[in-house]
């Protein structure tokens, strides 16, 4: 698949992705210094609401460098790199949520921390923010794997996010909003799912499995299960998500239409927006009037949505004036 003298070598992919090797207390003060860094930098710009921001954090966060070396030891069949890397990234994480977890009494006087787009963005993970991770994934791998591909690794740290969701954790538990931080640590999840992944099939591919020690060849096979099974594990609840999203989005839409005709009835009456929160659709409608009787469109809604679903109209008397 690629050039042999393009591809670091086993020793070279070490050097740069176990932290247990070499000058091991240059390459644990950077690693330390620099997430610290970044995720002070990721929960500022999730409180200001910085795009800017967070994607400074992206570029100097250093946790997909043992993540990575997850990966390598999966494909080497070194039970140690992966334990080592594992716990690394795991204290690593803790890290970062506690920093955003600090952070969150800067949003004392938010009440709706939700209305925060760096927030929202990052709090229900779906399918195609699993694709997008794998397809990251692939490229980041193919850039640490090959010499002449290090340029592209920025992009790669901007297009997997691994430091932001932490940070959006912190902050959602520091909230008090445990639902919102749970799905957070589930894109923080997939996303390292997915770089493992990625990255294990590259290497693979790449016939670095032949350059690792001969007595790995059992192990590797039941790691490579185990990758398999975490893919599956946080896939699970992303696909349940997606399809609740697309659902729910069908059951806003109908809302929306039945609420529509309703106000029709009423001169210069129209829908403001619609709004869905849980098991709950809001619908904002304006008209100088009085509006239909409510009893017309829950009739109908009746034929649409499931009984369940609690729908509440907020109707609000009077005009928009033009700007």
């Amino acid at each position: 698949m690629m050039s042999a003298s393009a591809l670091r070598t086993l020793d070279e992919l070490h050097d740069r992705l176990d932290l247990h090797t070499g000058d091991i207390q240059a390459k644990r003060s950077a690693f330390w210094t620099m997430l610290a860094l970044s995720g002070v930098i990721a929960t500022a710009g999730v409180i200001t609401d910085s795009t800017a921001t967070v994607i400074g954090a992206m570029i100097i966060a250093p946790l997909s460098t043992p993540i990575l070396g997850m990966a390598l030891g999966v494909v080497t069949g070194s039970i140690r790199l992966i334990a080592r890397s594992a716990a690394v990234v795991a204290f690593g994480a803790l890290v970062v949520v506690v920093i955003g977890l600090v952070g969150s009494a800067a949003m004392f006087d938010v009440p709706d921390i939700m209305q925060n787009s760096q927030i929202s963005s990052r709090t229900s993970p779906r399918i195609m923010d699993l694709v997008a991770a794998i397809a990251t994934g692939l490229a980041g791998s193919f850039a640490i794997a090959r010499r002449d591909l290090g340029d592209v690794l920025p992009g790669v740290a901007i297009a997997i996010s691994l430091v932001p969701p932490l940070a959006v954790a912190g902050v959602c538990f520091g909230s008090g909003d445990f639902l919102h931080g749970l799905g957070a640590l589930l894109l923080f999840l997939s996303n390292v799912a997915a770089l493992i992944t990625a990255c294990v099939l590259v290497l693979a591919i790449s016939g670095y499995t032949a350059a690792a020690q001969h007595d790995g060849a059992f192990r590797r096979g039941h790691a490579y299960l185990a990758v398999g099974a975490f893919l599956v594990v946080v896939a699970i609840p992303i696909t349940v998500n997606t399809v609740t999203q697309i659902v729910v989005a069908k059951w806003v839409s109908d809302v929306r239409t039945a609420a529509t005709i309703w106000i029709a009835d009423t001169p210069r009456g129209h829908v403001e927006k619609v709004d869905s929160n849980g098991a709950r659709i809001t619908v904002d409608v304006r008209s100088p009037d009085l509006p239909p009787p409510l009893e017309v469109l829950m009739s109908d809604l009746e034929r649409t949505v499931p009984s369940w679903l609690e729908v509440t109209i907020v109707h609000t008397q009077g005009e928009r004036i033009p700007e």
